[in-house]
């Protein structure tokens, strides 16, 4: 960490004090007040940091902090401050508490745009002066999550003029980057590491200070607006004005979730906008990128089951994950990114580390399942949609996908779907739960490879089923049949392999030697989700995720308590990820448990509230007690798609609702409402070209669905309740 980053006066920072913006392939991380002063704060642009330091000051001291906020539609960070006693300069000193500081920022286009704003509340003039003290390190986003480099490239010179700064750096892999920082009106004094402002404030006297930050491949364009007249108020507002208005045309797609119990709305809102802020506009179109700080990205498995997630609400966000996937799709081997022709990519990184090979993350293929439910993807989305068209248009890349499937289980003994990592910088566990010690034997003991997961074989036999569906309405019988027993084969071995009769549960994982992992996990909950399972084992299955080993009253857990690692503050071994506990309430809603799949959903919406109504990454897995908050995870993602993508997921389950867009009918199974919710209304969903509007209405224990305005439509509703 920079010297410059080293401040005794800053309050020392809390888990989860993190104050996200992100704008396509930029992001910023920073504390409540807005300053960047802790290891993992930061602007980053494609992967690197290029503003590692700011500190905000008012007469040498940090203003006290009277509120923040993010915006409801995630664009404007707002926080409100006051200062210190200021000292005399010249004249009478400034009380404290009378000088209010408003900072607010957003990210536009490779840029950061801020507008300080002070105003004089005090009975006599008042002299402030502000200082911006600012670094720029830099460093490659996986240096600053802790990887050690052996060498780096040269900064030049910083560049100073009247109203900016430029920082620059050359790198290894031959890309000069640079960090630009302009101000309006210019500073007193600028340095190469501080801008100082001297405002002498009236009695209700205000001021202004506009300040951009950027690459400057971005900020130097015709206009110069960084060290240019347009940095001030012009150029703030012209980007503000597009910020909000592309953020509103993002949340405008799909269908919308109105329900007049208040608390309910606003976390299926704040869902909505996370997921919003995460997806970034590629050509192949909409991207969900994983979260934020760490996977600002694009990762596959995280954005399909994010467009899984959503798929009956907006199909729009699977169609493009389909083809950005399919477009990155490997057509070579290389153990270096665990890549083979057909597979799909599981992440994709554009800093200096990985262009110098140092990491093989820039295009890495290291996820095991990713490649099926990639599969899967395209099965739901033909499901829901009835575009055989644009399936045409995938169908190579589906073979491809089916084949590095096939050929990959071909090798697996027993017929499975494993992995092994190709070189010790990749992952060294490929499924969702990819830490080091996430996998293991009921001893405790870490299995040998190659190692079969039981959801992948769930995800393999969807993908085979899948396909099978796909070839029929292509008119293709003989692959059909393949296909489809192809699918039961796999079910079969899946039945006789991991079922633990002892434990009325299915095991984690078949390691290399064929020893099946006897441990329950929340991986069986995948398993009930692709449909794999027998009616009478996913009933017993259901049964012990609903006990205390399982479901602490927040969610579901990972792993049972009780299980050889278990740690309720791990990251995979104990704690709550709500993405995972969707996945799981889907399953308890394929086998016909509504009524599981709803106390689940108020447990998660209850762990929302505790978040304020934005649920983490992952959060701890200790047991819920009377009056306490759930405990935070402290460096989990916030905001994270799949996280955000949850309710959704949950939600359908509860209502039972599901798509035949081939048919254009709306299919209604048994619907029920989360606790609190008397009525629900879905509006503007789409089925073929037109819309329809339901609302789910309780009627003392019965919840029925009332279809509006599709009596002159093509759209059939299908209820039973």
């Amino acid at each position: 960490m920079s010297a410059l980053a080293q401040d005794d006066d800053a309050p020392a920072q809390e888990p989860m004090q993190l104050r996200a913006l992100k704008h396509g392939d930029s992001f910023l991380v920073a504390d409540p007040s807005g300053d960047l002063l802790a290891p993992d704060h930061g602007l980053f642009d494609n992967d690197t940091r290029i503003l590692s330091h700011l500190r905000l000051r008012l007469g040498g001291r940090a203003p006290s902090l009277l509120s923040d906020a993010i915006s409801e539609d995630n664009v404007f960070f707002t926080a409100n401050m006051t200062n210190r006693p200021l000292p005399p300069l010249g004249g009478e000193p400034t009380p404290e508490g009378v000088i209010h500081l408003e900072r607010k920022r957003f990210l536009w286009e490779h840029r950061l745009y801020e507008r300080l704003t002070l105003v004089n509340y005090g009975q006599i003039e008042a002299t402030v002066p502000l200082s911006l003290r600012f670094d720029a390190d830099f460093r490659d986003m996986f240096e600053v999550r802790g990887a050690v480099r052996p060498a780096h490239g040269a900064r030049a010179a910083p560049e100073v003029t009247p109203a900016r700064v430029v920082r620059r750096y050359a790198g290894l892999d031959g890309v000069a980057r640079a960090c630009v920082i302009g101000f309006s009106p210019a500073p007193v004094r600028l340095t190469a590491e501080q801008a100082d402002f001297v405002f002498t404030l009236g009695e209700g006297g205000q001021a202004r200070l506009f300040i951009e930050i950027g690459p400057e491949a971005a900020a130097a364009d015709a206009t110069d607006q960084l060290g240019g007249d347009p940095v001030g108020r012009t150029g703030y507002r012209r980007a503000a004005a597009r910020a909000r208005w592309a953020m509103r045309a993002k949340r405008q797609s799909g269908a919308r979730i109105d329900t007049p119990m208040r608390l309910f709305h606003n976390w299926v809102g704040k869902s909505a906008a996370d997921l919003a802020l995460l997806v970034t506009e590629l050509p192949t179109g909409p991207f969900p990128y994983a979260g934020i700080p760490w996977f600002s990205t694009t990762f596959g498995r995280d954005a399909i089951i994010t467009a899984l997630q959503t798929l009956w609400l907006d199909p729009t966000l699977a169609r493009g994950v389909l083809l950005f996937l399919a477009q990155n799709q490997a057509h070579r081997r290389s153990r270096f990114r665990d890549a083979a022709p057909g597979k799909i990519m599981h992440e994709a990184r554009k800093g200096e580390m990985t262009a110098l090979r140092e990491l093989p993350f820039g295009r890495y293929y290291g996820g095991v399942d990713t490649t099926p439910l990639f599969v899967m993807l395209a099965g739901a989305y033909a499901e829901r949609t009835g575009d055989l068209d644009f399936i045409d248009t995938l169908w190579p890349a589906l073979l491809a996908a089916m084949g590095w499937i096939e050929q990959q289980s071909a090798g697996n003994r027993d017929g499975f779907l494993d992995y092994a990592r190709g070189e010790r910088g990749g992952l060294a566990n490929q499924g969702w739960k990819d830490s080091v010690d996430s996998v293991f034997h009921a001893d405790g003991r870490f299995p040998d490879g190659p190692i079969a997961l039981v959801e992948v074989q769930g995800y393999a036999y969807a993908a085979a089923r899948a396909m099978g569906g796909l070839a029929a309405r292509r008119g293709d019988a003989e692959a059909m049949a393949r296909w489809m027993q192809q699918a039961e084969t796999l079910r079969a071995a899946v039945e006789a392999k991991f079922w633990m009769e002892e434990h009325g549960f299915y095991g984690l994982a078949i390691d290399g030697h064929g020893a099946l992992c006897r441990v329950r996990a929340s991986n069986a909950g995948h398993l009930l989700f692709t449909g794999l399972a027998s009616t009478e084992r996913a009933a017993r299955v259901m049964a012990q995720l609903a006990t205390p080993e399982f479901a602490p009253g927040w969610g579901i857990r990972t792993l049972a308590q009780g299980a050889p690692h278990f740690n309720p503050m791990s990251y995979h071994n104990g704690s709550v990820w709500p993405h995972d506990t969707a996945l799981c309430v889907a399953g308890f809603a394929r086998y016909g448990e509504r009524a599981q799949a709803v106390q689940v959903l108020n447990d998660v919406f209850e762990a929302a509230l505790h978040f304020g109504l934005q649920l983490p990454e992952l959060f701890c897995g200790f047991p819920r007690n009377a009056g306490e908050p759930p405990v935070a995870y402290p460096v989990a993602c916030l905001p994270q798609a799949w996280a955000a993508g949850s309710v959704f997921m949950m939600l359908q389950a509860c209502l039972g609702l599901s798509v035949d867009g081939w048919q254009n009918e709306v299919h209604i199974e048994h619907p029920s409402l989360p606790l609190g919710v008397d009525r629900l209304r879905l509006r503007g969903l789409r089925v073929g070209r037109e819309r329809i509007d339901l609302t789910f209405q309780r009627f003392g224990d019965r919840v029925v669905c009332l279809p509006e305005g599709h009596r002159h439509s093509a759209i059939r509703v299908l209820v039973r309740d």
